[in-house]
Formats: C-alpha cells, structure tokens, sequence
C-alpha cells in the first residue's frame, strides 16, 4: 500500500506542479490567447490532480502535516525549475513572486494543508 501510496504522491506532485505552473503563466502572460491557453491546461492538471488526490487519502481531510509539507516543498520546487527553464528559453515576464501563493492556494483548494 506504501509503494501505491508514493506513487499516487509523486503523481499527484506532478499534475499539481503542471497546474500552478500554467497558473503562473496565465498571471503573466499579457496575451488574451495566450492566457486562454494556459488556463485551460491549468485546469485540465487540476483534473487530473484531483482524481490522484481522491486516491490518496479520504477526500474531507487533509493530509498529515509532514505529508503536507513534504508536497508543498516539491510542488514549489518543481514550478520554480520549470519556470527558470522558461526564463532561460526567452520566456518574458514570468513572475515568479507568484509561484508561492499559486502553490499555497491550490493546496488548500486540494485540501493538502489545513487554512490556517
């Protein structure tokens, strides 16, 4: 159960970190297009995510907090490389002063971390 566990984890992490990656960039982008785009690929790893995070754990509760915490650390950094990847591409604008509140608040909407 552990090793299904970790993998509906690492999988989650990523759908997640695709979600507030595109959120990010959909904040930035100055095309309306542009921001149509990312939204809807927001929104389709928000999907996905939340049918990994139904698999987790009792959907009403949150994680334990190491667990919590442990997503939140990887979320973020996964966002962050991904992000500077894009800066080194050309990418113009991103704002990466985002990324922490983006994180932040899908957890809560995932019910990862309790609202403080």
């Amino acid at each position: 159960m552990t090793q299904n566990r970790n993998k509906l984890l690492d999988l989650f992490v990523g759908n997640l970190s695709n979600a507030a990656l595109h959120r990010v960039m959909e904040h930035s982008a100055s095309d309306e297009e542009l921001r149509k785009y990312y939204g809807k690929e927001a929104l389709n790893s928000m999907k996905m995510a939340k049918n990994y995070r139904e698999k987790i754990n009792p959907i009403g509760t949150a994680l334990p907090k190491d667990d919590g915490e442990n997503v939140r650390r990887k979320v973020i950094e996964r966002v962050k490389n991904k992000l500077n990847t894009r800066i080194s591409k050309g990418y113009k604008n991103i704002k990466l002063d985002l990324v922490d509140k983006v994180v932040d608040e899908l957890l809560l909407e995932m019910k990862i971390l309790n609202p403080s």
